[in-house]
């Protein structure tokens, strides 16, 4: 199971390291190591929150996410992305962009770190409205109870989670502005604009998938209902809407993806500006990333530790503030990584203990059962 799970995995991780060894000696070797280690830190919560996505889908669909969706995060959001952003932010051509990326990395750092509060208002914004969705809904499991019972009863005012959100980047935006005092530039207006576009990405993809996921749900209900359609023409029906709702669920996770992935690709340049390197180990730490969603998933992970998703959806708040509290003060990537494992790791040990509690409380009864008969 494990090596079925994550063999390309460790195959991808031989073959780059190898790769880098003979493209940049030792010293590449290294730096692509590191980069793949800073990946998997910061995005292991990210696996978390896609398995309980991922979960949802059929077999062909969890292929889908490991093979085309493996292209799009590391070629597109590790190798393409910056250069975008780059072409974008310097309003250059693409052969441009490519071309400064190689032949001028300490201009090429600059324009992407210059690009950096738009980054981190649109990803932040997102992950936030994750976040705040995850912790207004009512909920049969309760982590930290006293947070999630009076949240969940405040959920049910509509729109609250989008309110929020918005107050949050007007806050953000107006404390940004202050940037221009100190001949930083006034990035306010750029902030709004980005953390709208973040907003509006959310409803949009997480809408329709969830509409598609909805139907889907609806027709099967029906279809269990003795005065339903035919088996065969409800199941067809099923199979089409499970398509579309599976389609949208994959863009929905290619864009979270691309939302947690936003600070390693900052914080890779504290480490190199060579876009090659830094493509490559991020690369391979996103493989990883890939391989433990599916695993978790295959194993019933999250069935069996009921508060695991909890303190994933916890980190992704955590992460989502400091992404916009980057735009304006540096925080160094250990500490958003430290953050997410933490927050995961108390709520697996949460998930144990109560494991443990029920086990116990199941023997009790059995004992208590088996005194009751032989009486």
């Amino acid at each position: 199971m494990l090596l079925k799970t994550f063999g390309w995995s460790f195959a991808i991780t031989v073959l780059g390291l190898a790769l880098a060894g003979v493209l940049w000696g030792w010293q590449g070797l290294a730096i692509v190591g590191i980069l793949s280690v800073l990946e998997i830190s910061l995005s292991f919560d990210n696996a978390v929150i896609n398995a309980g996505i991922l979960r949802k889908m059929n077999a062909f669909w969890q292929k889908i996410f490991l093979t085309v969706g493996i292209l799009v995060a590391v070629f597109g959001m590790r190798l393409v992305f910056p250069v975008v952003v780059v072409a974008i932010t310097a309003k250059l051509g693409p052969i441009e962009a490519v071309s400064l990326a190689i032949n001028d990395k300490a201009r090429y750092q600059e324009l992407v770190t210059s690009a950096h509060p738009a980054i981190a208002a649109f990803g932040g914004i997102f992950l936030l409205m994750i976040f705040l969705d995850f912790i207004f809904e009512e909920r049969d499991y309760k982590w930290l109870s006293w947070i999630e019972k009076p949240m969940a009863k405040m959920g049910k005012l509509d729109m609250l989670s989008v309110m929020i959100a918005l107050v949050v980047l007007l806050v953000t935006s107006m404390t940004v502005a202050t940037a221009a005092a100190h001949g930083a530039g006034d990035k306010s207006a750029t902030v709004l604009l980005a953390g709208v576009a973040g907003l509006l990405t959310y409803l949009v993809v997480g809408g329709i998938s969830g509409y598609f996921e909805d139907k889907l749900e609806e027709e099967e209900e029906e279809g269990d209902e003795p005065a339903a359609a035919p088996a065969k023409k409800g199941t067809g029906a099923a199979v089409g809407l499970a398509g579309k709702a599976a389609f949208f669920m994959f863009l929905y996770l290619e864009v979270i993806d691309a939302s947690f992935s936003f600070d390693g690709v900052i914080g890779a340049f504290a480490i190199t500006n060579d876009i090659f390197m830094m493509a490559l180990g991020l690369g391979i730490g996103a493989m990883y990333i890939r391989s433990l969603t599916v695993f978790l998933v295959r194993k019933g992970t999250l069935d069996d530790y009921v508060y695991l998703e909890h303190g994933a959806h916890y980190a992704i708040g955590a992460l989502a503030i400091i992404l916009l509290l980057t735009i304006e003060y540096e925080i160094h990537e250990v500490i958003t990584g430290l953050v997410g494992i933490v927050l995961i790791a108390l709520s697996f040990g949460s998930s144990v203990a109560r494991n443990r509690r029920e086990a116990k409380s199941g023997e009790s009864s059995g004992e208590t059962t088996e005194v009751a008969s032989g009486v």
